[in-house]
């Protein structure tokens, strides 16, 4: 793998892939939804009793807890969201619900990129979908836009691109190279560059190197000196 494969990508990328194998890899247009809670088969906290006395009545309650979370998905979809980021678990039973919407959800996000995603886009990181009423709802006004997000392999990883983002134009640099030894110096290097672009930008001004600072300063001292009479 040569080094000249670097590329720039217009947009945020993640080390992730699609839930399930029904999800569609692009979306144009998407609407993005981030949240930060389980969209697992709902279960009653620690501590909660319930007494049965009809044996019938259990999977009544094991369908009970799975309907709220089949509820919650629904509330997503029907909110216009065409992509579902989840810092937690999504259980297969809830992804069919997203592969039958056609919505891209990709489980198990790093915060930190749940994070800058929804600054990007302009979402909002969703921790719980309970209002003030005790009633769950989502709004629609959560999600976030951009232009397209699509699945792409690089290497041996498959990664999710976040194209044209409409909150702040996000860049990717994704580098390619033979190993991990060459690919940290390659990072190395372009981190050097970069701060050496940041610096330029913050003093807004330059100076040339290759010791044209000590040649001037030589030639200067050496003017100078030639007017001295003595060993001044």
């Amino acid at each position: 793998m040569s080094s000249k494969e670097s590329t720039l990508v217009d947009g945020y990328a993640i080390e992730a892939s699609r839930s399930a194998l029904g999800i569609p890899t692009s979306i144009k247009g998407a609407k993005i939804a981030c949240v930060d809670f389980n969209l697992n088969k709902y279960r009653l906290a620690m501590g909660i009793q319930v007494l049965v006395h009809d044996p019938e009545a259990l999977e009544k309650i094991r369908q009970a807890e799975m309907d709220v979370c089949k509820k919650r998905c629904q509330m997503l979809i029907a909110s216009g969201a065409n992509v579902v980021l989840c810092s937690r678990g999504i259980d297969d039973f809830a992804l069919k619900y997203f592969v039958e919407a056609g919505v891209i959800a990709i489980r198990r996000v790093p915060k930190s990129d749940l994070k800058r995603i929804a600054n990007n886009t302009g979402a909002k990181v969703i921790v719980s979908l309970a209002n003030i009423e005790g009633e769950e709802s989502f709004e629609a006004d959560s999600l976030g836009t951009c232009e397209e997000v699509y699945e792409k392999r690089v290497g041996d990883w498959e990664y999710m691109f976040f194209k044209g983002m409409s909150q702040t134009r996000a860049q990717t640099i994704i580098l390619r190279g033979a190993n991990d030894f060459f690919l940290e110096e390659v990072e190395r290097s372009m981190h050097d560059s970069l701060c050496v672009i940041k610096r330029v930008l913050e003093s807004n001004s330059i100076v040339a190197g290759g010791g044209a600072v000590e040649v001037a300063l030589s030639v200067y001292l050496d003017d100078f000196a030639r007017t001295l009479g003595s060993r001044e």
